[in-house]
């Protein structure tokens, strides 16, 4: 003997063997764009980004969920050639907003020996560095 059981919003259904020997009579139900409960991907149909999207990993509600929006927005609607490249503003916004949370949101090494090499790089003392490194090198 079949039951069905209502836990908030879901409806659980139990069934017998006998109710799988027989074709379902389940009628499917026109999808609502308002319903709260329904699993959306990251790109709502309408062409808006899903802020709500577990895909997200709650990016867009932390400290820095405004920065993120900002610079996820921007990316998402570049119509540059190379696509974000006019989005460093917000990028950079998001990253300094990051660094102040670093519970939150951990420097993997990687990343960080790739920020401290390209600072190194731009310094006004990196000509000089990279001279006497070459002079090593040869000797």
């Amino acid at each position: 003997m079949s039951s069905v059981r209502q836990e908030g919003k879901d409806q659980i259904i139990f069934v017998t063997k006998e109710d799988h020997e027989t074709p379902s009579s389940a009628e499917l139900m026109e999808e609502d764009l308002d319903d709260p409960y329904e699993e959306r991907g990251l790109i709502l149909p309408n062409g808006e980004i899903n802020w709500n999207c577990p895909c997200l990993g709650g990016m867009a509600s932390g400290p820095c969920g405004t920065e993120f929006k900002e610079a996820f927005s921007c990316f998402h609607y570049s119509k540059e050639e190379v696509k974000g490249s006019d989005c460093m503003e917000q990028f950079m916004a998001m990253q300094e907003c990051m660094q102040l949370y670093p519970e939150l949101y951990p420097q993997d090494e990687a990343a960080t020996q790739v920020q401290s090499s390209e600072a190194e790089q731009n310094s006004p003392d990196s000509n000089a560095t990279h001279a006497i490194s070459n002079e090593e090198s040869q000797e």
